[in-house]
């Protein structure tokens, strides 16, 4: 395998001096060297790599935060409705590039670093991922951030700073072990620590009730220590903030409790209000009721919303008077989404700061209450819905307990008025929930407690109104309304996939870049033979690069002419991975039984990581390394088959595979993927989609054709009338030769022969109560797969259906939905405004 070019050597054939304009070369080396003069310790002589690296990303915050600063002066003159965006996750990964690009100094920099004879790759590589998300939910967030800043709309990202984000995942033995992230053991060159903003947040305690009102006491309190990352729009100066708090303990914090011979246990005790921001909870569509969980949620709003009190009382900068004493404004300046139900105690928090502390009557804090909230449900899976423990509640959060019964009960006085006497309805409907033990239902609270509530996909969102929220939707229709999510075209199509940028803006201009609906211009050049060739060939080159890769950290040579097949995503019963490995068996057995069979080659890549607690997921795991383990190492299939597990999936690793994919696999069960957003970066980057009529799969078939994607499987309402007459899966066991022999060979040892027994819990799983009903799709999945093949062996046809895609792409740009939840929930318009950059006067329009 020839090995790809490295960026030194690429820059040998061809120099961007011209593209990036000579001054700002010389500007971005100056700054280089100052910052590496100061990053260099002083007793060493030879930088480092990674020195070089901080002395880069100081040189790109110099542009960063001029930029930053007038964009919030801007803000403040103006005065707009601010959006406040809260979410337990950010899913962010590295900064550098994806800065460079949307200030347009990716050329300045990129040709700087040549001429320092540096490989701008190398430092690139050298970024930890801030892995501060599981998946999805987390990488949504990220990408609306970066077009929130995109349109001009000033908004906020409100999240936690986990000093350990998303474990790392090793591999060893085929098992998944967890190793601690701990990305900023060096440092975090993107963020600025802002002490003038502390803030206390209150846990425990007990309530008093006065003439006056309720009071909080007896509380013990945290402090909140914000830290403040810069969100540079695309190319329009506009720089937002993503501010996540961290926990820190109190001078004074129990040392009362403690003698003065007991002074170091005292101040080791600051450990246990300091825990709260230390770890992201690993979990994906699945609820742990913790109370440390309980507590990072609280903590998280509690904070922001003094935040947004205060920012709102003094709208002016630089002053810490209230310009603003009435709340009567405060939905008409303030936006705040709740991205799944993990903010969802912003609501009674902010009832308590209206009630408790501003002396607003309980009606009108409602008021400003719902009007101001709106809530984003990710999930329809009961399993990923949070139900906290009452008790919890009454020893953490007292006050707030009392504030959800009295929602509750004017909740259900309402209820009971539209509909008297149906007892059964008031029970569906409570915000509390009379198990053992009571619960609050989290989701209730969100729905009733918002002006609006989406899902995230138009087929997600009329099963959240079918069935989750079905009582809710019949008294309250309005409220419900659909935005299907998007992805960031910046960091998912120009960022990782340069070479297919390049070769569409040669064809359409660069108007894409924020107008992703451009792609539609490509139609015409669906049978331009020179274009088709150019995408092959960038398609190619990506998978050298991939494969370059793989071969580094795997040992495996990857035929470079096979089907780059892949499937990366948090691994989940639901995604149906062992769908995916039971075709990968099949194809196996089929090479074996007839070798000399005409076989397209296929490599199967799988990647994603498994909750550490999740046992079916982590032997989902080591299922597929050890059916990998024997294909790879049999020499009859050797340049036929490969399947490779993708250890320690995350974003930096998905800007390598996503544009090497030849087929991305969206296989879940119709009706349990909310959207996906990884099915979208895979079609703007030229992989076809072979998946099931489920999330936002079904749009993106509308968008290109249905022809032009593979689809096979149930659809929903066939789910639905197989869950009403019962799922057999031993009928398909039993019927399909093929599957039958697959599953024999993981029950029999064939594929763990040192363990015979290790998968019969996998087995006995699809067998008896498989949920997802694997066995029912298998059949029309292998079939569908054939026809996958079939066109691969004609590369002209392929690449026609690639182009048909990429030009279909641009409904899924996080810019549209941006735009949609702006002019239909946060009342707000994007703005075309290009803040002047820090070298020009400001403020004119």
């Amino acid at each position: 395998m020839a090995a790809p070019l490295s960026d030194q050597e690429k820059r040998k054939q061809i120099s961007v001096r011209e593209i990036a304009g000579l001054g700002d070369v010389v500007e971005v080396k100056r700054s280089f060297n100052r910052h590496l003069h100061f990053t260099v310790v002083k007793d060493r002589n030879v930088a480092t790599p990674r020195d070089y690296y901080f002395a880069l990303a100081h040189t790109v915050w110099d542009h960063l935060v001029g930029r930053w600063i007038r964009t919030q002066q801007y803000y403040y003159e103006k005065d707009p409705k601010r959006v406040y965006y809260l979410s337990l996750e950010f899913y962010m990964g590295r900064a550098l590039q994806n800065t460079m690009i949307n200030l347009g100094l990716q050329n300045s920099c990129d040709e700087a670093v040549y001429q320092l004879g540096l490989d701008m790759e190398e430092l690139r590589d050298i970024e930890e991922d801030a892995g501060l998300g599981n998946g999805g939910l987390g990488r949504l967030a990220a990408c609306f951030l970066d077009s929130m800043a995109t349109l001009g709309l000033a908004a906020y990202g409100y999240g936690i700073r986990y000093e350990y984000g998303i474990f790392n995942q090793k591999i060893r033995n085929g098992c998944q072990v967890e190793e601690a992230d701990d990305w900023l053991r060096y440092g975090n060159p993107w963020e600025k620590a802002r002490p003038e903003y502390m803030l206390p947040i209150h846990f425990y305690g007990h309530v008093e009730t006065t003439a006056a009102g309720h009071k909080w006491v007896d509380t013990q309190v945290v402090l909140a220590m914000p830290y403040d990352t810069p969100i540079p729009g695309y190319r329009n100066n506009t720089v937002n903030t993503m501010r996540l708090w961290s926990a820190r303990a109190p001078n004074d914090f129990k040392l009362h409790n403690f003698n003065v011979g007991d002074y170091i246990e005292a101040v080791l005790d600051r450990n246990l209000a300091e825990n709260i921001t230390r770890v992201l909870y690993p979990n994906d569509n699945f609820f742990e009721g913790k109370e440390l969980r309980l507590k990072q949620e609280y903590f998280l709003v509690a904070a922001t919303l003094q935040d947004v009190v205060r920012r709102f009382k003094s709208s002016k900068i630089g002053s810490r008077d209230p310009v603003r004493t009435s709340f009567e404004m405060f939905p008409e300046k303030v936006a705040i989404q709740l991205n799944d139900t993990h903010p969802a105690l912003a609501i009674p928090e902010l009832m308590r700061i209206l009630v408790d502390i501003e002396k607003l009557e309980w009606d009108k804090a409602w008021d400003i209450t719902c009007r101001t909230c709106a809530y984003t449900n990710h999930t329809v899976l009961p399993e990923a819905l949070e139900r906290w423990p009452v008790f919890m509640f009454e020893q953490l959060l007292p006050r707030h307990l009392l504030i959800i019964y009295d929602i509750n009960h004017r909740h259900l006085d309402r209820i009971a008025a539209k509909f008297p006497g149906d007892v059964d309805r008031l029970r569906r409907m409570s915000l509390i929930e009379e198990s053992d033990p009571k619960r609050i239902n989290m989701a209730h609270l969100c729905v009733v407690g918002s002006h609006t509530v989406n899902g995230v996909a138009r087929i997600h969102s009329e099963l959240v109104r079918k069935t989750v929220f079905k009582d809710f939707y019949e008294v309250d229709p309005e409220k419900f309304q659909n935005k299907t999510n998007g992805v960031t075209p910046r960091r998912w199509l120009l960022l990782c996939n340069p070479a297919l940028s390049d070769i569409i803006t040669e064809k359409i201009g660069d108007g894409f870049h924020s107008d992703l609906q451009q792609l539609q211009k490509l139609l015409p050049f669906v049978d331009n033979e020179i274009f088709i060739r150019q995408v092959a060939k960038v398609k190619q080159e990506n998978k050298l690069n991939l494969a370059s890769y793989l071969q580094k950290v795997t040992q495996q040579q990857i035929n470079l002419d096979s089907i780059f097949d892949v499937q990366v995503k948090r691994i989940h019963e639901y995604k149906r991975q062992l769908l995916n490995c039971l075709h990968a068996i099949t194809l196996y057995n089929r090479l074996k039984s007839a070798p000399s069979q005409d076989f397209f080659p296929r490599t199967i890549m799988i990647g994603g990581k498994a909750a550490p607690g999740y046992h079916m997921a982590k032997l989902i795991i080591r299922l597929i390394t050890s059916v990998g383990h024997v294909i790879n190492n049999d020499a009859a299939v050797n340049d036929k088959l490969k399947v490779i597990f993708l250890e320690n999936y995350r974003v930096s690793l998905a800007e390598k595979v996503i544009p090497a994919a030849d087929l991305s696999e969206q296989i879940s069960t119709a009706g349990t993927e909310a959207s996906g957003t990884g099915n979208m970066k895979f079609m703007m980057n030229g992989a076809l989609t072979i998946g099931t009529m489920d999330g936002a799969t079904v749009e993106m078939a509308e968008e290109a054709g249905q022809d032009n994607l593979f689809i096979f499987g149930l659809s929903v309402n066939e789910v639905e009338e197989m869950d009403r007459k019962g799922y057999n899966a031993k009928e398909y066991y039993e019927r399909l030769p093929e599957l039958k022999m697959a599953v024999d060979q993981i029950q029999n040892g064939f594929f763990s022969p040192a363990q015979p027994g290790l998968f019969q819990d996998l087995v006995h799983m699809l067998l008896n109560h498989d949920r997802f009903k694997v066995f029912a799709d298998f059949e029309a999945y292998v079939q569908c797969q054939e026809r996958v093949s079939k066109l691969y062996k004609n590369p002209r046809e392929w690449t026609r259906m690639v182009i048909r895609n990429i030009a279909a792409s641009g409904k899924f740009s996080s810019d549209r939905t941006i735009a949609q939840y702006a002019s239909d929930i946060w009342g707000v318009e994007p703005s075309g405004v290009k803040i002047p950059p820090p070298n020009e006067p400001p403020f004119q329009e």
